[in-house]
């Protein structure tokens, strides 16, 4: 497996091609790092449980933990859960981008094994600097996980 770092500058055309090359990534079932307003975190494409497995692997996760699946906007919640209320739309207008993450019924598109077989998934969207990779992937799904390091740079 190779390691490519690569940083978020200025630099726009820099960053797309950043972006297309993550997005290549996540297409074909592999990991990328991305800094949340929280934390980092590790992700790969929600809707393939083959990915998500690697995951698990590679953070020694329990599989009964279920991970976060960031969205671009919330056109996608409406994919991801089969019940959004009122009130999930106007908290998500409101805080996101951010921090929030809503825990909301799943919808059968979202494999068991990223729930940590519970019939809930939490969801929120990325923070603006990681926004590229989702246009990139003509806004698939990825999960993610805490690293439990705060970000100590930003972008």
């Amino acid at each position: 497996m190779e390691t490519i770092i690569a940083q978020i500058t200025e630099n726009e055309e820099q960053n797309q091609k950043i972006y297309e090359q993550a997005s290549d990534i996540l297409k074909r079932g592999g990991l990328v790092a991305f800094p949340t307003e929280t934390v980092y975190g590790l992700g790969a494409d929600a809707l393939d449980e083959e990915a998500s497995a690697k995951i698990y692997a590679a953070k020694g996760r329990p599989s009964d933990n279920p991970l976060i699946v960031h969205i671009a906007d919330t056109k996608a919640l409406e994919e991801l859960s089969c019940d959004v209320t009122a009130q999930a739309k106007l908290l998500a207008e409101k805080f996101w981008p951010g921090p929030l993450t809503m825990i909301l019924k799943k919808s059968d598109c979202v494999p068991k094994s990223i729930t940590g077989g519970l019939g809930t998934v939490a969801i929120r969207t990325v923070n603006q600097n990681f926004r590229g990779v989702y246009c990139s992937t003509e806004c698939q799904y990825f999960r993610e996980t805490k690293s439990y390091k705060r970000r100590t740079c930003h972008s």
